[in-house]
């Protein structure tokens, strides 16, 4: 047999023999880890089955928490705005407030200045104050007291029943109670003011305007965006904030609402702010949710706070063209977040002035700042006399 043949024929012999050996053992084991290669970590399995941490699950990346993001305000192109002086606003504010409501002032001093002020000119000057919002108990005791006063004095001279018109007036507003805001340190902490009320109102606006004012006044302001559920109010603040040149404090979209105002107290704490002003979310006042939202919000933005100090403020944005609606307003987040005060905004236009009245009697707590437009300089600090001169004004003498 030649060469060739004998080694064709010993390659198919060793073939046959490998096929053999694997069909009658099958392929080859992979080669055991080394005990160095095992992992060091197993499972508890003698821990509950909620306790257990999955072997997949070793590795997992930790969540970051979330983070809260300060704006600061770009170096303006412009000088930052000053406010003009409160006596130059409130004088702007009584001229419109005179210009939308002189008619409830020209009506009732006809009434009173009638030859003869019988049952039916009484009843006509109580209506007339009803639908001016003042509501059926201020409207009623008003009416009792002057219809007396008129008698005793027996007067129909214009001024004079002005002047008795007037004064009972001022006592409905009640000229006692305090309107100054609380925006004073204390014990080292800032001053800490919510700001609440249902979107549309004016709040986020309101909350910009008061911070334009203190900075005015040479305090250091430091603003919360506390309304993580509407889009645009975080750039509306921060916006306001820049104009005035004050960082706002602010979430992600749909973030925590608590977790901001917490985040903005406690910058204001560690920077010695004078004045942390928090805005907050402002959706129907019907939905028990919010109102819920509203409550822990407050207590959250208390606590990096020196023990026993509670937050300044709670401000109430109202509009004043929502009249009964607004009374309602006004009751659920009195409940929710025991309101201080209250500001009156929209007071022109259709608004109607009772319901300074109404609202003051509803609650127990007095309108701090009145608003008549979307101007920065349309809010200052709610006057008793000079409201109800304004009231009582001659429009077309302004």
């Amino acid at each position: 047999m030649d060469p060739v043949s004998l080694i064709v024929i010993l390659g198919a012999l060793i073939a046959a023999l490998v096929v053999s050996g694997v069909a009658l053992y099958g392929p080859p084991k992979p080669k055991r880890p080394a005990v160095e290669d095992l992992p060091t970590t197993v499972p508890d399995l003698t821990a509950p089955p909620e306790e257990r941490v999955r072997e997949d699950e070793l590795e997992a990346p930790v969540a970051e928490p979330e983070t809260i993001v300060v704006e600061q305000p770009e170096a303006p192109a412009r000088e930052l705005e000053v406010p003009t002086e409160p006596r130059t606003r409130l004088a702007r504010l009584r001229a419109r407030l005179a210009k939308s409501n002189s008619a409830l002032g020209r009506g009732l001093l006809g009434l009173l200045s009638r030859d003869t002020l019988d049952e039916s000119t009484w009843e006509d000057i109580e209506d007339t104050l009803i639908l001016a919002d003042l509501g059926v108990a201020p409207a009623t005791e008003l009416v009792d007291a002057l219809r007396e006063r008129v008698r005793v004095l027996g007067t129909r001279d214009p001024e004079a029943v002005r002047d008795l018109l007037r004064e009972e007036l001022i006592k409905v507003v009640d000229p006692t109670m305090d309107r100054e805001l609380s925006v004073a340190r204390t014990d080292g902490d800032p001053a800490v003011v919510l700001v609440v009320g249902v979107n549309g109102s004016g709040k986020t606006t309101t909350v910009g305007k008061i911070a334009r004012v203190l900075v005015a006044e040479d305090k250091s302001v430091l603003l919360g965006a506390a309304d993580t559920f509407r889009a645009a109010a975080a750039e509306q603040l921060t916006t306001w904030g820049e104009r005035v040149g004050v960082e706002t404090v602010r979430g992600s979209e749909g973030a925590d609402p608590a977790s901001v105002a917490f985040s903005a107290v406690e910058r204001g704490m560690k920077e010695d702010t004078d004045v942390v002003l928090i805005d907050t979310a402002g959706r129907l006042q019907n939905k028990k949710g919010l109102m819920d939202e509203l409550g822990k919000v407050k207590r959250v933005a208390s606590r990096p706070l020196s023990d026993g100090h509670e937050l300044d403020e709670v401000l109430l944005v109202l509009d004043a063209t929502t009249g009964q609606n607004g009374m309602q307003q006004a009751k659920v987040f009195s409940e929710a977040v025991n309101i201080t005060g209250i500001v009156l905004t929209k007071l022109d236009g259709t608004a109607k002035g009772g319901i300074v009245v109404a609202v003051q009697r509803e609650l127990g707590v007095p309108v701090k700042l009145i608003g008549l437009g979307e101007g920065a300089d349309d809010l200052a600090p709610f006057d008793a006399a000079g409201f109800v001169d304004a009231l009582l004004a001659d429009a077309t003498q302004l």
